[in-house]
């Protein structure tokens, strides 16, 4: 059974935005500027400021750029982008996925 099928319950809070992470936790522990961060990561500084607002979303190609920044791949920043992302949509269609039946299908590989 895989753990999407385990899980019956919503976390009333939503999980981190993976630019939250980096505002409050990476650029602090490197001491290094938003404007630094950019040019090291080769993007602009205006991306970097969206993403750490929380306006962007970690992107395949940004995760790779974060990945190899931080030195922990890119699984983990796309990982957290979609845990986010999955949160917000359950939470714009709580009603609609209400009204939706469930069937269980003996032997579905998920």
């Amino acid at each position: 059974m895989s753990s999407e099928s385990r899980v019956r319950t919503r976390p009333q809070r939503p999980p981190i935005h993976p630019g939250e992470i980096l505002k409050d936790d990476v650029l602090p522990a490197l001491e290094l500027s938003v404007s630094e961060a950019a040019r090291q990561l080769r993007i602009s500084r205006q991306t970097l400021h969206r993403i750490l607002k929380g306006t962007h979303g970690i992107t395949p190609e940004m995760a790779m750029r974060l990945g190899k920044f931080c030195g922990n791949g890119p699984g983990l920043w796309l990982r957290m982008q979609q845990s986010y992302d999955l949160w917000k949509a359950g939470a714009k269609l709580v009603d609609e996925l209400a009204q939706i039946p469930e069937y269980r299908t003996a032997g579905l590989v998920s």
